[in-house]
């Protein structure tokens, strides 16, 4: 089972908008992905909701996980999106 690690880089945590950017990466990615804090229950990193309800900090680390073992570059991928401000995505 591929995993990644990644901390949370944009300074107001995930609240909606990051939420969201991370949210529709993981459900175009093709792959069903788990969040969640090291030794916590993980969530489908695709639903909004769920990741919202982790309440993640600026700064936490978090884990995602995946039961396919193709699923590695979309973890580097989520793991990216979560190492940048995702407060800027989209913003001109």
């Amino acid at each position: 089972m591929p995993h990644r690690r990644a901390r949370i880089a944009t300074a107001t945590g995930l609240h909606a908008r990051p939420a969201s950017v991370l949210t529709r990466a993981a459900a175009d990615g093709g792959h069903a992905v788990q969040i969640g804090r090291d030794g916590e229950p993980a969530v489908d990193a695709a639903s909004i909701l769920s990741v919202m309800g982790l309440k993640l900090q600026h700064g936490e680390e978090v884990v995602l996980s995946a039961e396919s073992a193709d699923a590695g570059p979309l973890l580097d991928e989520l793991a990216a999106l979560l190492a940048s401000d995702l407060d800027l995505v989209g913003q001109a």
